[in-house]
């Protein structure tokens, strides 16, 4: 008779994580190391000089890592699109009719 092996699955509602990177922004890493590698490819078929091209590419690319480990850890998970939806609440909201308020004691 054989007998079955259930492994449980620790992990469930952690967010996605990989070498420190959380959530969405492993997938902004990977999207700017493949616009690196296309930058390179259009750079050497350019005719640049491919020492410059190296140079800049693993500039950018250290540039790149910082940048999205530093956002990784400031703002966490969700914290990026808490962030933007901040910005788009308005600082102060004008009423130039009292109709609004009015309309709100009627209904009582």
């Amino acid at each position: 008779m054989s007998t079955s092996v259930y492994h449980i699955n620790k992990g469930i509602n952690k967010p996605v994580e990989f070498k420190g990177l959380k959530a969405q922004y492993i997938w902004y890493l990977g999207g700017g190391l493949v616009a690196l590698l296309i930058l390179f490819a259009i750079m050497y078929i350019s005719g640049v000089n491919v020492y410059l091209s190296l140079i800049l590419i693993i500039s950018a690319g250290t540039g790149l890592f910082i940048f999205i480990y530093r956002m990784s850890n400031k703002y966490g998970e969700h914290g990026i699109m808490k962030q933007m939806a901040k910005r788009q609440i308005p600082d102060y909201i004008k009423f130039r009719s009292v109709k609004i308020f009015s309309a709100l004691i009627k209904i009582k």
